[in-house]
């Protein structure tokens, strides 16, 4: 193929990831977004086979038919609930493939076109050796990540002393093994990079808490994409370049306004959450007195209310509950109830976690809004409904400075009238904090599995 137009083709697939990007912004574009991003990979796979020469196709095939299939079963048994470990585990693949590729180049630079062993130009080698740090600490904090969203890996901060100085010092020796790379050209170093951004990887996620997850993810889709855009470098591709830079700013740019949401410390986090460890987990408090009611009383509530705000969370998607509390919904609104879904920026697990479920039951785009939007109508709403929220709801990062939570932007849930809490059990949330609305007076705990408790009211509003 010949290489102008091989750029030209490459330059249409860029495109359609600006715009798929651009379609992903709001729920009602995001399908046509996913659409052009998959025009837009099919664009670039299929281009770049025919411009590498040599290219064993019956290989690729091959990778093709193993990769497409684990990834379409995986795709059709994955639970939403699940989205979040499953975006954790591809980010790690994506650091791997990084690193492997970086590998490759360096034993056969020849093939890429960068000269030959031993005689590796510089710029090649700064490349290879920052696209191999930032994969490395892609694919273990990925797999950390992972481990903490599935239950494997504790949720709580795990911290020890002197742990910001080690990265500190890990991060000075990476800096230091690059140069060493460049001068010497030798397999040491570089290998010595692999290991100690593989430590550095882990060591940067696991004090961070399980309420700043969703940051995690998000960052760590940023770190993906610099690692792909540095690899492309080496390679000297230029989609490879320009989707892994697209996606490194996205993801920064978001991790950037969720921290920002939720009070939080860009750098902060991004150097394994500095200062995490001054703020203690607040303990349960679970020999509290609280109030527990039924779907009956939830129903009679909200039935005879002016305006019910939901605010979903994690405990709704675990339970699949989505589509029964949009039947809910529905028989309130028949009622000439006003409703409304509030939205915490890191509802759930994942960045839009709780879009994508409300959207999956087919609540309509106008009835969800975010916190920013709904925030100060809590004082004039009759009932909260809050289904399987907790952190987000939790009046204590407003008030406790030794909250681990402390200053994070929460749903001003306390100042309704009436809040029907929707939990299995009176336990804390994934942060590890109690929370002390429910024992407030106007608090009345619906303590079972969210679904089920979304079919009784059902039932009960349909009497």
């Amino acid at each position: 193929m010949d290489k102008d137009f091989a750029a030209l083709l490459y330059l249409v697939a860029s495109v359609c990831f600006i715009l798929a990007l651009r379609g992903l912004s709001h729920p009602e574009t995001s399908r046509n977004g996913l659409r052009f991003g998959m025009v837009g990979m099919a664009i670039a796979v299929l281009t770049t086979l025919f411009v590498v020469p040599e290219v064993n196709y019956l290989l690729i095939l091959a990778g093709v038919a193993v990769g497409g299939t684990i990834g379409t079963v995986i795709a059709l048994r994955i639970q939403m609930t699940a989205l979040p470990q499953l975006v954790a585990a591809f980010h790690s693949l994506v650091g791997l493939a990084a690193v492997l590729v970086a590998l490759a180049a360096f034993y056969d630079p020849a093939a890429y076109g960068i000269g030959s062993p031993g005689d590796i130009k510089v710029s090649s080698l700064i490349e290879m050796s920052i696209g191999t740090a930032i994969g490395a600490i892609t694919f273990t904090g990925s797999i950390v990540a992972f481990g903490k969203l599935q239950g494997l890996v504790s949720g709580k901060p795990v911290t020890f002393p002197m742990q910001h100085w080690l990265n500190l010092a890990l991060g000075i020796l990476t800096v230091a093994l690059v140069v060493w790379v460049c001068t010497t050209q030798a397999s040491l170093p570089f290998w010595l990079i692999i290991l100690v951004t593989l430590a550095l990887g882990i060591l940067i996620i696991i004090p961070i808490g399980g309420a700043d997850m969703p940051v995690v993810i998000s960052m760590l889709n940023s770190y993906s994409g610099w690692a792909a855009c540095g690899i492309g470098f080496t390679l000297e591709n230029n989609l490879l370049i320009i989707t892994g830079a697209l996606v490194g700013a996205a993801g920064a740019i978001l991790s950037y306004i969720m921290c920002k949401g939720m009070n939080r410390s860009f750098i902060s986090v991004i150097l394994g959450g500095f200062g995490g460890e001054s703020a203690a987990a607040g303990a349960d408090d679970t020999d509290r007195t609280y109030r527990q009611g039924s779907a009956e009383d939830a129903a009679f509530l909200m039935r005879n209310a002016d305006k019910v705000m939901i605010v979903p969370g994690y405990g709704m998607a675990v339970a699949q509950a989505q589509h029964t509390l949009r039947e809910m919904v529905d028989l309130l609104k028949a009622e000439g109830v006003e409703v409304k879904y509030a939205i915490h920026p890191v509802a759930g697990r994942m960045p839009g976690h709780m879009n994508v479920l409300l959207a999956e039951a087919n609540v309509p785009y106008d009835e969800v809004f975010e916190m920013d939007e709904v925030n100060r109508e809590f004082g004039e709403t009759n009932v909260a409904f809050v289904i399987g929220a907790n952190d987000v709801t939790n009046p204590s990062a407003k008030t406790d400075p030794s909250s681990p939570i402390y200053g994070m932007p929460v749903l001003d849930v306390e100042k309704a009238q009436n809040v029907l809490f929707v939990k299995r059990s009176m336990s804390s949330g994934y942060a590890g904090v109690d929370n002390p609305l429910f024992y407030m007076d106007q608090t009345m705990m619906l303590l079972d599995d969210a679904k089920k408790m979304c079919e009784h009211i059902v039932k009960a509003l349909e009497k």
